[in-house]
């Protein structure tokens, strides 16, 4: 299959990695001549672009693409989708992320290209600006009509857009967002040497959370939910793994909070680091007020330990109340405090929401799996079948 992917940034993030994993995939393991579009990845969350040159891909930075909204700069990134695409000629586009997936889409329509947008999180979400959300929803009914299917990360994301009006359930494919998963299963480094460089003890509880220091990712609500923690259970330390433009306004409330010192904070790991921090935890968190859904999750899972997750996007599809962990609802701050002190309690219910979980979706967070079903929906696009485009590949 020759495949144009295309995004707005390629910073460190989940969509962008399991964008990255796909355009790997397709290229390394079944053969298809595939493009990855990009605008520049700059930012504190970090880039994956120099490991997309390493693998041999095909990576296409176009400085016209940017993240922030401006009529006459997205004209640009518009001309420059439109630019690669024609010298590229694919067969199918797979567009990713609110702006790239609204001038690829445009783009790949013009052309005559048929396209598949993949719903990493909804472009629309709370929190928004209430002229951006009606804006982009706006944007997205419309781009739906340049789009002949859609591949959600998840069920939730599927149930938004279809009560918005997006589009109808049958256009949407929900395809898991896949990773490497060995490191997780077995992670590089002894959790007990990782700990010690964290300035971490044996009996220390660790509580992590790993996302970007930015807002709505819930930062704010773990800081005001630990003081009670930390009185409850002294023996427990956040580890908080992840940097942004917030850091020291959380350093602050912290210090005010007079917790300071059983908070770690990491800032930037890169990712072939998050298994070995992740096993170095014994409670995972994801505090996010809007996510898709959060790969820590399964993530924290598949290395055999108990999430705690606010109830929103699709963590309530792996977040399992009394089987893999606690799920929040509202975003109840006492809520949040008593599910952790309930797990930093209780050893023997961590090793068996941990266990549970790595039992139940370990398979399907497979980025070879993840891989293999999205080239079933472009089959499907494309009116032909799987075992067609491998054969056509041999």
């Amino acid at each position: 299959m020759r495949t144009a992917h295309v995004i707005t940034r390629l910073i460190i993030g989940g969509a962008q990695q399991n964008t990255l994993y796909n355009v790997d995939d397709q290229h390394h393991i079944h053969g298809d001549d595939v493009t990855l579009i990009t605008g520049p990845g700059v930012g504190p969350e970090g880039s994956l672009e120099q490991q997309a040159l390493d693998r041999g891909l095909d990576l296409r930075v176009v400085p016209e693409l940017e993240r922030n909204l401006s009529p006459l700069k997205d004209w640009g990134g518009y001309k420059a989708i439109l630019r690669e695409l024609r010298d590229f000629q694919p067969e199918i586009v797979h567009t990713h992320s609110s702006k790239a997936g609204i001038l690829g889409r445009r783009a790949a329509a013009k052309l005559g290209i048929p396209t598949v947008h993949g719903v990493h999180g909804a472009a629309f979400h709370f929190g928004q600006n209430p002229l951006l959300f009606h804006t982009y929803k706006m944007a997205e009914r419309i781009a739906a009509r340049w789009c002949e299917h859609f591949i959600s990360v998840c069920d939730d994301m599927t149930t938004e857009y279809v009560a918005a009006g997006i589009a109808p359930r049958e256009k949407f494919t929900t395809v898991y967002s896949g990773m490497d998963i060995e490191p997780f299963l077995n992670p590089p480094r002894a959790p007990e040497q990782v700990r010690a460089e964290l300035n971490l003890n044996p009996h220390h509880i660790v509580v992590g959370k790993i996302a970007r220091l930015f807002p709505l990712k819930g930062h704010d609500l773990l800081i005001e939910a630990a003081p009670p923690v930390i009185e409850a259970c002294p023996d427990v330390r956040f580890l908080l793994v992840g940097d942004g433009i917030l850091r020291e306004q959380y350093e602050q409330r912290l210090t005010e909070l007079g917790i300071r010192d059983s908070f770690i904070m990491t800032g930037l790991a890169p990712p072939s680091q998050v298994p070995e921090l992740i096993h170095a935890m014994d409670i995972v968190v994801h505090t996010s007020q809007w996510e898709g859904l959060a790969r820590v999750l399964p993530q924290g899972l598949i290395s055999g330990k108990p999430v705690i997750s606010f109830d929103v996007g699709g963590a309530r599809e792996v977040v399992i109340p009394e089987e893999t962990g606690h799920l929040i609802h509202d975003m109840s701050i006492p809520d949040l405090t008593q599910a952790i002190i309930d797990l930093a309690r209780s050893p023997d219910k961590r090793r068996q929401f941990g266990s549970t979980g790595r039992d139940r979706f370990t398979q399907q967070f497979r980025h070879q799996f993840m891989t293999e079903r999205t080239r079933e929906v472009y089959a499907r696009v494309l009116g032909t079948n799987a075992a067609d485009a491998e054969s056509c590949n041999d």
